[in-house]
């Protein structure tokens, strides 16, 4: 038979193994949950906030185009430089020119640069940056051409088919000045390069596009010419999700490369003075 004394010890014991078990336990379980990456998940979180992803159109030479396989140019430049500013990725996403504001909407795209320039109408679904680059819409037409002038555009006397590239703002002004006003139509295409094309095969009139793009086409494609007068002159400018926290980033970051000098010699690197 079992003394008191032994019995009363016999059940300290197993309380002392029971709570024993059961901090063995707890540990293994906390030990677990910290083994599973419980705190991993915020860190790929904050890699994936780490890239920026730039959306363009790489057909707008000699602000984004490609070099092989690989997407140069004024914006590429540009876009780097600000992610490198900021010690962050990045990522250019090639697409068409109207897919451009709706990537940046959705979320696919950290924000738009692809020579973009600053309008009421674009204004309603995106914010945009400070300009960092002057553009001039320019209208090609062939070296025989009866259109002299802009002016004769908005005459009246002709009915011109005039060609711009999808949603740029050439495709804005000619529809706004001319197809609205009934001076004339818009045919539009994908690519300024399938505009040009079309000037050349005759199947439109006259292209409105801005200036760069419009002197690299002319160079490579014999008999067509740049009228003197300019159609319109604007601002490019970087768009973003409305109410994003990136825009101020950016348009900080892009502000400090203004004043350095290094946009400056981003464009001079790709547009020489003339």
């Amino acid at each position: 038979m079992k003394s008191v004394s032994y019995i009363w010890e016999e059940k300290i014991m197993k309380k002392f193994m029971k709570g024993l078990l059961a901090t063995t336990m707890v540990f293994a379980m906390m030990t677990s949950l910290v083994g599973c990456g419980g705190g991993s998940e915020p860190a790929a979180d904050d890699a994936a906030e780490e890239t920026l992803v730039m959306a363009t159109n790489a057909a707008f030479p000699p602000y984004e185009y490609y070099e092989g396989d690989t997407i140069v140019g004024i914006d590429a430049e540009v876009g780097a430089a600000i992610a490198e500013k900021l010690g962050m990725g990045f990522e250019i996403s090639d697409m068409e020119f109207d897919a451009i504001i709706p990537a940046v909407t959705s979320g696919k795209a950290s924000f738009g640069m692809a020579g973009m320039t600053v309008t009421e109408e674009r204004l309603q679904s995106v914010d945009f940056s400070d300009s960092y680059a002057k553009g001039v819409q320019v209208v090609i037409v062939t070296e025989d051409s009866e259109i002299v002038d802009v002016d004769h555009l908005f005459a009246g006397e002709d009915s011109h088919v005039i060609g711009v590239q999808t949603g740029t703002t050439g495709d804005l002004y000619a529809t706004w000045d001319i197809e609205d006003m009934e001076l004339g139509t818009v045919e539009r295409f994908n690519k300024g390069a399938d505009a040009v094309l079309a000037l050349t095969e005759g199947k439109v009139d006259c292209v409105v596009i801005d200036n760069e793009p419009a002197k690299e086409f002319v160079a490579a494609n014999e008999g067509l010419k740049i009228l003197d007068t300019a159609y319109a002159e604007e601002d490019y400018a970087i768009c973003f999700a409305k109410d994003s926290e990136l825009t101020e980033k950016v348009n900080g970051a892009l502000k400090e490369l203004i004043a350095d000098g290094t946009v400056q010699t981003i464009i001079d690197k790709y547009i020489s003075a003339e």
